[in-house]
């Protein structure tokens, strides 16, 4: 028989109105595992926690319910396969935030969880601290979901040198020049070189707001960036500075990019070329990935794997992905349909070839916009923003999830 045990709300929130307190339905096929993970989460204040103990047949953690929960913390059994095949087999909006845990420890089962909308995984032993600080971060998500929130725009070469630091920050200065306040964020922790692109000295560092992120409003974070213009701001590395990425702990760049995109329009982001949890946690919140690419075997082989990755890997949704073909000529071997079809792409975005332009402005720290503004290659740019801003990319948060940045955690 399927059970469904309702456990008492603990005195902290007894004096609540049931409609103000947010409601964890913890499913598991052990009456042990249940009751140990009941007793931490009735920990936090004002979180109503109802049990399900499935002792038959069924493997849908959901199967039968009147009333969705809020969230979702599934410890899987055995038949995990099974259990989270179920949980995709119900459309999006009807799964609730899910935390994972449990004896789950092959890739396949990471990637299904991942695909079932797991914000995280917990393997076991489960630590208390964690659960409770994973319970508190999708407490903070849907609590902030419904309040105004800026774009996100992720911008990442196929291959090193491609032109994404170009398209970031002539993409950020443009989308400041039509009024919007953006941020521009290097997380090339080594080699950044946005502020040399726009002939920004830094006096703080992005290392140093990261470490300082969780005592930070608005007006601090503006008054750590750059003025490029007053709606135009600089947050990367100084030169004198060496840091490793594992230095920046992923819930300093979550808190940092949240904290982004409740004070600015635009927040976006030169990635470095890699997968670990510092581009994870960006594409992850990413409404828009561009990939930079140019018209070479040797590009387009590394595009083509690069986009494989994002899209079967690592979940991020295929419409969220646009394709940029840098320094583009019509006549070059490699085609926009070669580019297309590799890349399994319909639209691809095109800059066209304006070297001696584009190296002048490099120099001068000067964006095309202002160093050129009729030049060919700005004038694409500002199509691209356009489009931007006209058809900004419906992509469901938690795309690329933390499990995966758990795995770079050591």
């Amino acid at each position: 028989m399927l059970n469904l045990r309702e456990v008492p709300i603990s005195s902290s929130s007894c004096g609540k109105s049931s409609k103000q307190r947010m409601r964890l339905l913890i499913s598991s096929r052990e009456a042990g595992a249940l009751q140990h993970l009941q007793q931490i989460c009735q920990q936090i204040p004002n979180l109503q926690v109802d049990t399900r103990l499935v002792s038959n047949g069924h493997t849908d953690p959901l199967y039968g319910l009147e009333k969705i929960p809020d969230f979702l913390l599934l410890r899987v059994s055995h038949l995990w396969r099974e259990e989270l095949a179920a949980l995709l087999e119900h459309p999006v909006h009807e799964r609730p935030p899910l935390l994972v845990c449990g004896p789950l420890e092959e890739h396949e089962g990471i990637r299904l969880a991942m695909q079932a909308g797991a914000r995280d995984f917990l393997p076991e032993p489960i630590s208390a601290e964690e659960l409770l600080a994973a319970l508190g971060r999708m407490l903070k998500e849907v609590r902030s979901s419904g309040g105004p929130s800026g774009k996100l725009v992720a911008v990442m070469n196929a291959k090193g040198g491609s032109g994404a630091t170009l398209l970031a920050c002539n993409l950020a200065h443009q989308l400041s020049a039509k009024g919007d306040s953006t941020l521009l964020l290097d997380l090339d922790l080594q080699f950044g070189s946005v502020p040399h692109y726009l002939d920004v000295h830094p006096a703080h560092s992005h290392v140093e707001v990261l470490q300082q992120i969780n005592e930070m409003d608005a007006v601090a974070l503006r008054g750590f960036c750059s003025h490029f213009s007053p709606t135009l701001h600089v947050l990367g590395g100084r030169e004198s500075e060496l840091c490793l990425p594992q230095d920046v702990q992923i819930e300093q760049l979550e808190a940092l990019l949240t904290l982004a995109r409740s004070t600015y329009d635009w927040v976006v982001v030169d990635l470095p070329r890699q997968i670990d949890h510092l581009t994870g946690i960006t594409l992850e919140q990413a409404d828009r990935v561009y990939i930079v690419v140019q018209q070479s075997l040797s590009h387009l082989k590394d595009a083509s794997r690069l986009a494989r990755i994002l899209r079967d890997e690592l979940g991020v949704r295929a419409d969220s992905l646009q394709v940029v073909v840098n320094r583009y000529d019509k006549a070059a071997p490699i085609s926009l349909r070669d580019i297309a079809s590799a890349l399994r792409c319909n639209e691809l975005q095109k800059l066209p070839n304006d070297f001696a332009v584009v190296s002048q402005s490099q120099n001068t720290g000067a964006p095309l916009d202002l160093h050129a503004p009729r030049a060919p290659i700005t004038l694409a740019l500002n199509e691209l923003s356009k489009e931007l801003i006209g058809k900004p990319a419906d992509a469901d948060q938690g795309l690329f999830k933390r499990t995966f940045s758990r795995l770079f955690r050591g």
